[in-house]
């Protein structure tokens, strides 16, 4: 029995360049940037003052009337993770229990969902009372949390922050009642969860998915850590269009932000069956592990990134001359990127030289959880449309980073592409996606 195809029909994005994969996807063709002066909250004490952040919404304009009440317990993470997935089921035609016209054109028990979280930062202006409640003499105390800061929480209070609160919104909204999974792997969450969704199809457990990641790090702990950590680039604060280099010689370090990026996938029948736009097919994917012993950043050699990208190659079928398009994670960190390139000449080889390579966190930042999703829409619509934008901030490569990257927009035809990415922990992944042709190749 030959192996059931799978293609990507819908696309939804909340990024720094709007609330819509539109505005994502017209912002890269014009290489603007995202990246801009932190509004979220006072960043004056903070090396690093910018960030990716998304423009201002309503999230009651994005739920159905009947789940409004429901609003109280989100975090941001879950409230642009519902407006993405929103956006891509309208964009692949498909019809559920939250449209108010028309009939339900899926089968809920037969369409699946897998999204990537990250960790959740709670609202410091939430949580900051109990803290101090907890507190002796300015110091905290664990003791007195548990008898009084906990008390001042509300009960639901924690139903904001699970991870799986992400899917289990949207599937309640859309009445999703097939497989459900929430995958926890930091930077390389989506591409893993999409990669997840896929097998659901492939195997037989249904028919469509939902599938994608979410997060919000525009928030004072979540990028404190980043700082401490030295993964942020400090010394562009008064030029935040320019901040973010992926494998650029001036590249300091990477500026991080929040997105959501949701796609749906159906099986090939399924989406011919109702004559679906079909813009690409998800060819398969591979994820791999192998920790640096400084633990803030990718092995140097790039081993664990190498074979996520082999794996990922061999369950599609493709050959590494046959990628034309490269979206790598290209965070701007310069050790990270070295590892990367590094990983990409192991499995291409001289063939890398040919093969465009278009880094696009210079314009939307690192938004962890959704990087991968991220990257998987803009590959699916470069392939779809023949055409990517400009590679914004990249003047000279650094040692050990030639890669081929365009500073100008390209029109062509893309045929097969790699969006491949990495946690600072030692997680990988990629995914390979081509142009849909109707005959099995």
């Amino acid at each position: 029995m030959s192996k059931r195809r799978v293609v990507i029909t819908g696309v939804g994005a909340v990024t720094p360049l709007g609330l819509t994969s539109q505005d994502f996807w017209h912002g890269l063709l014009e290489g603007r940037c995202g990246i801009s002066p932190i509004r979220a909250f006072d960043p004056a004490r903070y090396p690093c003052q910018l960030a990716g952040q998304a423009p201002e919404y309503k999230i009651k304009d994005y739920v159905p009337k009947f789940y409004r009440k429901a609003t109280k317990l989100m975090s941001r993470d879950i409230e642009l993770s519902i407006i993405a997935a929103n956006e891509a089921i309208r964009n692949s035609g498909l019809i559920t229990k939250a449209a108010e016209t028309g009939s339900v054109t899926v089968l809920p028990q037969r369409t699946a969902i897998s999204i990537g979280a990250g960790l959740i930062s709670c609202d410091m202006l939430e949580i900051a009372p109990c803290v101090a409640m907890s507190s002796n003499d300015g110091r905290f105390d664990l003791h007195k949390w548990g008898s009084e800061g906990m008390q001042a929480l509300t009960p639901l209070w924690l139903l904001k922050y699970l991870p799986n609160m992400l899917p289990c919104h949207i599937g309640i909204i859309h009445d999703i009642q097939g497989p459900s999974n929430t995958i926890t792997c930091g930077e390389a969450a989506s591409h893993i969860a999409v990669d997840e969704a896929c097998d659901m199809i492939i195997r037989g457990d249904a028919e469509a998915a939902l599938a994608g990641g979410c997060e919000a790090k525009v928030n004072p702990i979540a990028l404190l850590r980043q700082c401490l950590l030295k993964r942020s680039a400090f010394n562009r604060n008064d030029d935040p269009e320019h901040a973010c280099r992926p494998f650029d010689a001036e590249a300091s370090g990477s500026i991080f932000g929040e997105a959501a990026g949701v796609i749906v996938l159906e099986e090939l029948a399924f989406a011919k069956s109702r004559n679906a736009v079909i813009l690409a097919e998800l060819a398969g994917g591979g994820s791999s592990s192998s920790l640096h012993a400084d633990g803030r950043h990718l092995e140097p050699d790039g081993k664990g990134l190498e074979t996520a990208i082999r794996s990922a190659l061999e369950s599609a079928g493709v050959r590494p001359q046959q990628i034309d398009l490269i979206i790598p994670a290209g965070t701007g960190i310069p050790q990270d990127d070295r590892a990367e390139a590094t990983a990409l000449k192991a499995v291409f080889g001289s063939a890398l030289s040919k093969i465009v390579v278009w880094p696009i966190k210079s314009m939307i930042s690192h938004t962890g959880a959704a990087a991968g999703a991220l990257d998987l829409i803009a590959a699916a619509r470069a392939i779809h449309n023949a055409q990517i934008g400009p590679s914004r901030n990249f003047n000279k490569p650094a040692n050990g980073c030639e890669l081929n990257i365009s500073s100008s927009p390209l029109k062509k035809p893309f045929h097969c592409a790699l969006c491949c990415g990495y946690t600072f922990g030692g997680q990988t992944a990629a995914l390979v996606i081509k142009k849909y042709e109707d005959a099995l190749p």
